[in-house]
């Protein structure tokens, strides 16, 4: 019987679990990115680019670099406090989307652009379609790059990783035009609504001399 309890309490914690997950949940109306075959060689080179999982430490090659760093930290932190309050969590979330825009050779004002657009910055959104995360990314694509957990697409550092690489690769596929790369990611190729929107919301995240 004493098992039997125990069984049940953890059953109940369990429950617990997954309903304070959901509840952070937060509905988005973004679009989501359309399923395409891939080249062996691309998914190999996307694969590979999402599972180096190098931690996001920034790393300069002298002073003025990490100055400009630092200034440009100060300056997004400013910003982005009504949206993340808490000093520890927005400075942690700006590291990581510095360091993965850097990565996937992306503007960090455009990254910053398209989370404002996908999520508002709301780490658990998910859309009609089910897009998750700061880049509402479609979970198709952790069958295609990854172990094909989903839910992986509401951690951090994962998700702005899938989102940067995704967004190069729509990109590298239009020939680096803005317009028709964040269209594709959105769904939406060829329609301006979408890529209007993120090109706005990127000035708002450009660093001011």
């Amino acid at each position: 019987m004493e098992m039997l309890g125990l069984t049940r309490r953890k059953a109940v914690l369990r429950t617990a679990a997954v309903l304070g997950m959901l509840s952070k949940v937060e509905l988005s109306h973004a679009g989501g990115q359309v399923e395409e075959p891939l080249a062996d060689s691309v998914r190999t080179a996307l694969s590979s680019a999402v599972h180096n999982a190098a931690p996001p430490v920034p790393e300069f090659s002298n002073t003025e670099s990490r100055l400009a760093y630092l200034r440009w930290l100060a300056a997004m932190s400013d910003k982005l406090r009504a949206k993340k309050p808490e000093w520890q969590v927005r400075k942690e979330f700006l590291e990581t989307v510095w360091y993965e825009s850097k990565r996937a050779g992306l503007d960090t004002a455009l990254v910053l652009g398209l989370i404002q657009v996908e999520s508002n910055f709301r780490k658990f959104a998910i859309s009609s379609v089910g897009a998750r995360g700061y880049t509402q990314v479609m979970p198709f694509w952790t069958r295609v790059l990854g172990d094909g957990d989903a839910d992986k697409l509401f951690h951090m550092q994962t998700n702005l990783r899938f989102g940067c690489v995704i967004l190069r690769h729509y990109l590298d596929r239009e020939g680096g035009d803005l317009f028709m790369g964040l269209g594709r990611y959105n769904g939406s190729r060829g329609r301006a609504p979408y890529p209007d929107a993120v090109l706005g919301a990127k000035r708002n995240w450009e660093l001011r001399a």
